[in-house]
């Protein structure tokens, strides 16, 4: 008879018990639309995790912002971002392994979340993927995309951005 060690087995009985699985894959696309105003600023972009059943924050997945300032210069305007900056964001130490990252340009977007350390450690149930973009020279906008976490299947979601931000889609897949 084989023995493993006890790291192993202890690994092994989780995954018997039906502990949530990370190593589900979460992809979020999202497209930034170009303003015409004669000075453009690519847009600093929140993604975090809701409760949906009361909106309490879960986690944070991705924070896009100007990470090239010097002297963290870029993290000044992250509290635009107002709903994420009052949910988690003033407590967040960035830049973090894993959660942060530079802004994108215009166009589609995909962010791969699967990796996200938010979800090694989120609880089975329903959430909101919730999505903040904020800009110079532009507006803010919050939209929130449905999840069900772990994933069964295939989760996609999609809705429609107004002006910060264009079509957003969630994929979600054991």
């Amino acid at each position: 008879m084989t023995t493993l060690p006890l790291r192993h087995g202890l690994a092994l009985s989780a995954a018997a018990l039906g502990a949530p699985a990370w190593g589900a894959d979460l992809e979020l696309k999202l497209t930034l639309p170009r303003l015409n105003v004669a000075e453009y600023h690519r847009p600093y972009v929140a993604v975090w995790l809701e409760k949906s059943i009361d909106q309490s924050f879960a986690g944070h997945l991705a924070v896009l912002y100007d990470v090239k300032k010097p002297n963290g210069g870029g993290t000044k305007w992250l509290k635009d971002m107002r709903q994420w900056w009052r949910k988690g964001g003033r407590d967040l130490s960035l830049p973090d392994d894993g959660v942060s990252g530079a802004t994108r340009a215009p166009g589609e977007q995909v962010l791969n979340l699967g990796k996200s350390p938010a979800l090694a450690k989120l609880a089975p149930g329903t959430y909101d993927v919730v999505v903040e973009v904020a800009r110079e020279a532009g507006g803010r906008e919050v939209v929130r995309l449905p999840l069900q976490w772990p994933p069964k299947a295939g989760q996609p979601s999609a809705v429609q951005g107004e002006h910060e931000v264009g079509p957003l889609s969630l994929s979600a897949k054991p």
